[in-house]
């Protein structure tokens, strides 16, 4: 038995790195709140001050786009950060490690970077009084994964694999032309379950809505490539 040996991380080094990066980079520096890092037993939480200026989407930023909010920090980054150019660190991370949700919280002037962990072999159980959601440590049992019907499966892996999908594109991938069906037997008790949510959730019956993995869909999804890379 060897001691001492460095261990795996779960996570790539990489994606946070580049999440702590953009943290510091664009946090707002007015507000005295700390950049805060939780850790839990399911996800890791980078939590910065201030929310998206100027009306930038979450979506947007994954695609590139960037305002700057410190200029003068942004000018020196690359000598005092492992920094790498202006509005590629995000995309970056999501390269690394696709399970990330950005959250932008105007309300509570704060900007959160969700990382799911993977799920191991054991999972840990919360102390009596501690909630499901609270950073813990203690004893150790099997995940119990949540039952999921065939079709909800098909559309977790299908929304694992290419991301943000609506009604029509997973119809294109399912070969099925029957929209109610669809919404029916695959997207309802998803939705139901917390696996997947809407891209518009004011809107549901927009035109222009998508369906994404929750935390818990992220997780079911590395459920089973886990179960498939073991056979």
């Amino acid at each position: 038995m060897m001691f001492n040996t460095l261990g795996e991380l779960e996570v790539p080094p990489i994606a946070i790195e580049e999440l702590l990066v953009n943290a510091l980079m664009h946090r707002d520096y007015f507000d005295s709140a700390s950049i805060r890092i939780l850790v839990f037993r399911d996800r890791i939480e980078i939590i910065s001050p201030g929310h998206l200026p100027d009306n930038i989407s979450t979506d947007e930023i994954k695609r590139g786009k960037t305002k700057r909010r410190n200029p003068v920090l942004s000018e020196h980054a690359a000598h005092v950060l492992p920094y790498r150019g202006l509005g590629s660190g995000i995309n970056r991370a999501l390269q690394a490690w696709p399970h990330i949700e950005l959250q932008d919280h105007k309300s509570g002037n704060e900007f959160r970077a969700v990382i799911t962990r993977p799920v191991s072999d054991v999972q840990v159980i919360a102390p009596t009084g501690i909630g499901a959601g609270d950073p813990v440590t203690g004893q150790v049992a099997p995940p119990v994964p949540p039952p999921v019907t065939p079709p909800v499966e098909t559309l977790l892996l299908l929304i694992g694999e290419h991301g943000e999908l609506s009604n029509a594109g997973l119809r294109e991938y399912l070969a099925v032309n029957d929209r109610k069906h669809v919404r029916k037997s695959y997207i309802a008790p998803a939705l139901k379950a917390n696996l997947v949510e809407m891209t518009i959730p004011d809107k549901p019956n927009s035109r222009l809505q998508k369906y994404r993995l929750t935390q818990l869909g992220s997780v079911v999804v590395q459920q089973y490539q886990n179960k498939k890379k073991k056979k």
